[in-house]
């Protein structure tokens, strides 16, 4: 056998038609009756048939959420055990001694008080303070 021996299938299933024009029939493939077999008619794909939707069911979150992530506290008593007093802290300096994660330090830091008046540091400008930390 030879390959221009070999013939290949090209012949097409006739098909069958039924009744006017020859589109399956008379109802179309949209069964008896109902919204969807008129000309024209269909339902909201969102619509379950009269039951409550799964974005009712979903809990409902009140009030608004910002997007600006929040920055990262640290309190004063705990800077006062990790650093001398009259050091300049930094971010870095922060996240040298694991006050603040590498991950979260792009959101920025605030310290917070309460702080007692004989230990005195000074910050970084992107470090932020809390009222009672700047007065002391």
């Amino acid at each position: 056998m030879n390959i221009n021996d070999l013939k290949l299938n090209n012949k097409r299933k006739k098909r069958k038609t039924i009744g006017r024009g020859g589109k399956k029939g008379t109802y179309s493939g949209r069964g008896n009756k109902g919204q969807k077999a008129r000309s024209g008619g269909n339902v909201n794909p969102l619509f379950e048939g009269g039951r409550s939707t799964l974005v009712d069911h979903m809990k409902k979150k009140r009030g608004f959420t910002s997007r600006k992530a929040k920055k990262v506290i640290v309190k004063f008593s705990e800077l006062a055990k990790k650093f001398e007093n009259g050091a300049k802290i930094t971010v870095e300096d922060l996240v040298k001694n694991n006050l603040v994660k590498k991950v979260d330090a792009p959101r920025g830091v605030k310290i917070l008080g309460p702080a007692d008046g004989k230990t005195k540091f000074a910050f970084e400008e992107k470090i932020f303070l809390s009222k009672s930390v700047e007065k002391k």
